[in-house]
């Protein structure tokens, strides 16, 4: 099991130091390199991680058979936590989505009309509110559980 990790590890280290390298160099044959490195990480950092992770699901189904791992398991405090976290990560993900959309317009705009720089502001600050209503709504589930 360690060794997979440690492989995972390896392959991260050894293609942010070609990549470090790649960029440097900065022609194009480099470039060509660089996304031949990425493409041959991806598709082994992956498959390397689901065996990792098949490795570990027998031991943590083997934990959850306890006593006290079925009557949390009968609750549903389980679900309550996904859904804490569900709620917490799709409103930041809108939330990065919206302020970025928001956050170009608004440069674009404030780079014709330096005046509008307070109107722009706001329409940002709204956007990043999304993340912080995703957040109380997880500390609300979490308060019932």
């Amino acid at each position: 099991m360690e060794w997979i990790l440690v492989l995972n590890i390896a392959i991260v280290l050894i293609t942010l130091g070609f990549g470090i390298y790649f960029l440097i160099k900065e022609n194009e044959k480099s470039m060509k390199r660089l996304r031949k490195m990425l493409k041959v990480n991806v598709f082994t950092f992956i498959p390397l991680m689901l065996i990792a992770m098949a490795i570990l699901v027998p031991d943590a189904v083997f934990a959850a058979t306890s006593d006290t791992a079925t009557q949390v398991a009968d609750s549903g405090i389980g679900l309550g936590y996904i859904a804490a976290a569900i709620s917490t990560g799709l409103a930041t993900i809108g939330a990065g989505y919206a302020v970025g959309a928001v956050g170009s317009s608004a440069l674009g705009a404030v780079s014709e009309d330096p005046k509008i720089l307070g109107k722009t502001l706001i329409f940002v600050g709204l956007a990043e509110g999304i993340a912080i209503y995703g957040l109380i709504i997880s500390i609300l589930i979490i308060g019932k559980l």
